[in-house]
């Protein structure tokens, strides 16, 4: 192609196709390939874009709905603004098609994304081959249903707060940053700080999705009864169970084999959606039914298994909250 040739594609009055430097280039061809770097695109970037790339690098993946209930006022502006992360280069997402089950479209990490999360912590950024695999990974997990269910109730603790003054989940760690910060003692599926007013309840989530045995449940216990023998904190043990039958199943084999220092708790779809409502039945308290706040938690004496109260930078919308600690819309 003549310079001629390409000049007669530019906008009139812009430079010639000799004369442009690569990033004009860029920016006059609609068909660019994705930024290379986190300068290409920084002009670009809010807050509530570095907190998407937290959250997903944390978390692995959190679907549509669920970046829209914690951090947009609608579902269309959510929708305009991942696509526009996307064609930049900052995040990915797919859509795994399975008959008969919801097929909701779920975001993951992407290269820019990745590599901002790991210089932001002073860690060595992955290379492009690592983040692929990554994200093949993340779809092809045989678990995936169960983490996004385990999202699920995180997030509803964050849409909970967003909209009650005085709460907040003020800590969210993945099943993989809570074994870590544990000594590899546990392996819940998740650990958070759930504050309300001057309430403040540490807990270790457990979602069962029905596919175990109750034993296996049961069994889970020990290593957390372990871990407050060697002086963890006291936190209760939350299983979420899909349905009040299996909740009732798990409570009478509790009453059969009763963990005396630890505090375990139950819910079900039947009683409510919302975790940080009165939706928790307490082994060995009746049917009695206890918001998250009201669950007895202790952080316990500091040491090496006691992370204790949440910090300001453990808050996992830290980067949007305002002066009076609300989330920017």
């Amino acid at each position: 192609m003549s310079a001629h040739t390409a000049s007669r594609h530019l906008p009139e009055g812009e430079l010639s196709a000799g004369d442009a430097t690569p990033a004009v280039l860029r920016a006059i061809n609609p068909r660019r390939s994705p930024a290379t770097t986190l300068i290409d695109v920084s002009h670009r970037l809010r807050a509530r874009d570095y907190t998407i790339a937290t959250l997903l690098d944390d978390h692995l993946t959190l679907t549509t709905d669920h970046l829209t209930s914690v951090l947009f006022s609608n579902l269309t502006t959510c929708r305009h603004r991942l696509h526009l992360l996307r064609r930049l280069g900052f995040i990915d997402r797919f859509l795994r098609n399975r008959p008969g089950a919801p097929n909701p479209v779920c975001w993951l990490p992407g290269l820019l994304s990745s590599r901002y999360v790991a210089l932001a912590r002073d860690d060595n950024p992955p290379t492009a081959r690592a983040v692929r695999e990554r994200q093949d990974r993340i779809y092809s997990s045989p678990t995936l249903q169960h983490l996004l269910a385990v999202n699920d109730v995180f997030v509803a603790l964050l849409v909970h707060a967003r909209h009650q003054p005085g709460a907040a989940l003020t800590r969210w760690w993945s099943e993989r940053t809570t074994a870590a910060a544990f000594g590899h003692r546990i392996k819940p599926d998740g650990h958070g700080v759930w504050t309300d007013g001057d309430q403040e309840t540490g807990f270790f989530l457990e979602l069962d999705r029905g596919t175990e045995p109750l034993g296996r449940l049961v069994d889970k216990l020990t290593s957390h009864r372990k871990l407050v023998a060697e002086g963890g904190p006291q936190y209760p043990v939350l299983f979420v169970l899909p349905s009040r039958l299996r909740e009732q199943n798990l409570h009478r084999r509790l009453a059969d084999r009763p963990e005396p220092t630890l505090i375990v708790a139950t819910t079900s779809p039947e009683s409510g959606s919302d975790p940080a409502g009165p939706v928790w039945r307490m082994a060995g308290n009746g049917r009695h039914r206890l918001t998250l706040a009201d669950l007895p938690s202790s952080h316990g004496q500091p040491g090496p298994f006691t992370p204790g109260p949440a910090r300001p930078d453990d808050h996992p919308l830290r980067l949007v909250l305002d002066s009076a600690g609300r989330t920017e819309s």
